[in-house]
Formats: structure tokens, sequence, C-alpha cells
């Protein structure tokens, strides 16, 4: 992303990744603070409140902050944008939307996933920013259906829900399942996780133990290796051992399907960044009426 010279920019995070090629999270946070400095002049930056960030950004660069809707008081007086006051009605989402001088309240967002909430505020500044009116803002948010593979339906019935989740990091783990925890309080949710990457899940194993413990049953899956060779000692093992909740259990993409056929499933999730994707449609098929 060294190569962009934006006009504007969005930075949602800085939480450390892909340390396989950075090395260190303080280079991890250099890497974007030079992207800051590539910031054309006369632009601006919208970050999250409260990143650890030192932006270098030109002086002519005007830099606001955002918060989502879990966001401290503090944090969100200290945001130029914030989400408040979020509900979840009969399966929609809505929340109101503060920006400098003005309020837009009971916005609806067309995929209800809290995360969306924190990053529509920040889509939503940068447009703002850019003179698009209220009236267009809340039409486009009430539209908007995500992108494939981020908390994508695959069915949804009053008996039974399927979601197809990119998710493939313990925070954005933890934002899928809070939603799903919120969507379907009353339900049972089972998790399919496929960690990816082996020095990932060396890194984060007692983060991923951790988020997934907050679903009524987890299956969880081999290492997807992508571009690794693998690392002696790591495994799906390092996960499941501190897994928390009271039904879990290993599984392969072989085995997956005939497992599923004989539980009792009310909200089913597949979550990864591997090619966990390859069985969607078969997932799907088995529990299509």
């Amino acid at each position: 992303f060294h190569h962009l010279r934006p006009y504007m920019a969005i930075i949602t995070s800085v939480d450390p990744d892909h340390l396989d090629i950075y090395g260190t999270h303080e280079a991890y946070l250099e890497s974007f603070a030079h992207f800051t400095s590539l910031i054309q002049e006369g632009g601006a930056l919208v970050k999250k409140v409260g990143l650890p960030l030192k932006e270098r950004c030109q002086p002519s660069v005007k830099v606001y902050q955002y918060a989502g809707p879990n966001a401290s008081q503090e944090e969100k007086s200290q945001a130029d944008f914030y989400a408040d006051k979020p509900t979840f009605v009969k399966g929609r989402l809505y929340f109101d939307f503060h920006y400098p001088q003005g309020c837009i309240e009971q916005m609806e967002l067309g995929l209800p996933m809290m995360i969306h909430v924190e990053n529509a505020v920040a889509a939503m500044a940068i447009a703002h920013l850019n003179g698009v009116s209220d009236e267009d803002l809340r039409a486009a948010l009430a539209c908007f259906q995500g992108n494939q593979r981020r908390f994508d339906y695959q069915i949804r019935r009053d008996d039974f829900v399927y979601i197809d989740d990119y998710a493939h990091h313990p925070d954005e783990l933890r934002a899928s399942i809070a939603s799903l925890k919120a969507l379907y309080a009353d339900k049972k949710i089972t998790g399919i996780f496929q960690p990816h990457l082996y020095s990932r899940t060396r890194d984060f194993a007692p983060e991923f133990a951790q988020v997934l413990s907050l679903l009524d049953e987890v299956i969880l899956l081999d290492i997807y290796p992508a571009r690794e060779e693998p690392i002696p000692g790591v495994s799906s093992e390092m996960i499941f051992k501190d897994i928390t909740c009271p039904h879990k259990e290993m599984a392969s993409l072989q085995t997956l399907c005939n497992l599923l056929k004989d539980k009792e499933l009310e909200v089913l999730v597949t979550l990864g960044a591997g090619d966990i994707d390859k069985l969607v449609p078969q997932i799907k098929s088995m529990f299509e009426q």
C-alpha cells in the first residue's frame, strides 16, 4: 500500500498481523505511519479513535477521528464522527450517526453486523467530507449488502441460518461472533473455523481459543498453510486445547460434511480465509429445503 498516493484515507486498525512479513509490531506500525505521509496535500486522514499510530501527514492534511458504537463515552467525545444507540429490531440493525454539527438518527445498515457499523461510520465520514447529503447517506447505507464471504448469508430461514465469513484474525472473529450473538441471542450458534497460516496460529493461538470459546459449539479444522511451510509444533491443537466452550471437536475438510449431517443446527457459520469456501455450496445444499 506504499505505492498509493491517496487524497483521502481511512485507517481502521493497526492490530498486529502478517508478522511473518513485517517481523515486529513496531515495524508494522511504522509502515502505517509512512503511509500517512503519502496522503496528498489538502487531503484528509480518517482514523479510528485510540489507535497507537503516530501519523506523519503533511501540514495541509486534516486528521479526523471516528468511533464505533461500542466505544466509550470518552472515546466518542474525542471523535469527529461516531455511532450511537445501536438497536436490533426483527433482524435489522439501526443506529444514530453523529458528525460535526449534526446527527442522522435511526439509520438502517443493510447488513446487520456490528463491525460494519464501525466501518460505515468511517465510510460516511469520507462521504460527508465530500459533500454527500444526509438523505443520500441514509439511502445508500440501507441498501448495503456487503461483499462476498463477509458475513455472507447462504440460508436465512426461521428454523435455520447459515452464514459464511472470511474472518481469520481474532478481532475479526470476535466481531462476527458478537454480531451473531446479538442477532440470534436465543439460538445455538455453531462455528466451523479453519485457521489460516502456521505463523498466525503460532502468534495468536491463545486469542483464537478465547474468542472461539464464545460460541456454543466449535468445529476446528486443520491449518490452511497458504504460502507457508509447516512450522514444527504448530497445529490446530494449539487452539483446540484452550477452547473452553462445552461442545468442541476437530475435523478435516474431508470429514466435515458427514459430521454436520448428524447435528441439530440452528445457526451455523463457517469462518476462515483458506479453502473452506470450497465446501460452502455443499453445506448449503445439505440444509436447503
